[in-house]
């Protein structure tokens, strides 16, 4: 009698199989149940895995959205994506920040990202863990957006970045979350040249 031996190859498309199915699963079950109804339970059986598999993997249902989210931001090539540098700062940032917007405002994305902040909120772990694996990079992203213009003389050399990114999509996320005012490409814009500009009266 002979045992057939999996080989570590295809054990491992099978994993990535069964994570994508998971992820996919709750990105589209918290979309029609809501986030309180989402379950463990109910991922698992879309995914057409067991609840032990998921446990194996996640500690809670807030991880599970939250690696849902980072495979939606995955590229094919498996790097980054660099904000768009064409020269002109402020087009750049309008592009982006409109970007955001659009993301904001589209049904697919408001349920399962409102509950992916309500869990950061409340699980400093996830909180963590969403600084190092998705808001840190990003950040980073802009921030050296923002420094390849300092490099250009767009903006002034002692200029604190990282306060340039908390006034730039800062206004956006305080928006969107406590759903203070519509979210449009002009008030995009507004937001870019409010920050680039400056508060004082011109002279």
């Amino acid at each position: 009698m002979t045992t057939q031996r999996t080989s570590p190859s295809s054990t491992a498309r099978r994993n990535e199989t069964s994570r994508r199915a998971i992820l996919t699963a709750a990105f589209e079950l918290v979309q029609e149940v809501g986030y309180v109804k989402l379950s463990i339970e109910g991922i698992a059986s879309r995914a057409g895995v067991g609840k032990q598999t998921i446990y194996r993997w996640w500690t809670s249902k807030g991880a599970v959205l939250f690696d849902a989210f980072l495979m939606l931001s995955e590229h094919p090539d498996g790097g980054g994506s660099a904000l768009p540098d064409t020269g002109d700062l402020e087009a750049d940032l309008k592009a982006v920040l409109r970007a955001t917007v659009a993301e904001l405002n589209d049904p697919r994305y408001d349920e399962p990202m409102r509950a992916l902040n309500t869990e950061i909120t409340h699980d400093p772990a996830l909180a963590a863990l969403y600084s190092e694996r998705l808001d840190g990079p990003m950040r980073e992203l802009k921030k050296q957006r923002l420094r390849n213009a300092q490099q250009a003389g767009q903006l002034a050399q002692d200029l604190d970045l990282d306060v340039a990114v908390d006034l730039l999509w800062g206004p956006l996320l305080n928006r969107w979350l406590q759903r203070s005012g519509a979210l449009t490409p002009d008030y995009a814009d507004n937001i870019v040249e409010t920050a680039l500009n400056g508060l004082r009266p011109r002279h």
